[in-house]
């Protein structure tokens, strides 16, 4: 059994957990803040598509839940799979992401140093995005 190395990535936002959930799970809202998600997201026979810097790469996103779980399976145009396990916690009037970054098998120091640091990015797009937002 392996258990992959990983970097857990967080954000704080004064923004209520429910409404950065809602609209981070939005799929439509995916490509305003997760820049891996280069292109433009689409619906195609219930599935969801994006053209990545990767690729088309197919996104889905955990059932809609009550306890902030925004993970999502990303699969790779070369087939494999990614798990990204992504939540949001509520923190007082606000909340806290957490965003858990995998060290892959055959990923060297430098693309796990950067992968971590897109991640950071888009989770800071992210609280922008919702911290300038008119509250709803």
């Amino acid at each position: 059994m392996t258990s992959y190395p990983a970097e857990v990535v967080t954000e704080s936002i004064n923004v209520p957990a429910r409404q950065v959930y809602d609209f981070a799970r939005t799929m439509e809202n995916l490509t305003l803040w997760a820049s891996g998600l280069a292109s433009g997201i689409r619906q195609e026979n219930g599935e969801w598509f994006t053209d990545s810097p990767m690729g088309r790469v197919r996104v889905a996103m955990a059932p809609p839940n009550d306890f902030g779980v925004l993970d999502h399976d990303v699969t790779l145009p070369h087939g494999p799979t990614v798990h990204n396990a992504f939540r949001v916690s509520p923190s007082g009037s606000g909340c806290v992401l957490t965003f858990v970054v995998l060290r892959l098998p055959g990923v060297t120091d430098e693309a796990f140093k950067n992968d971590v640091a897109h991640v950071t990015r888009d989770l800071k797009t992210l609280k922008a995005l919702l911290e300038r937002a008119p509250a709803t």
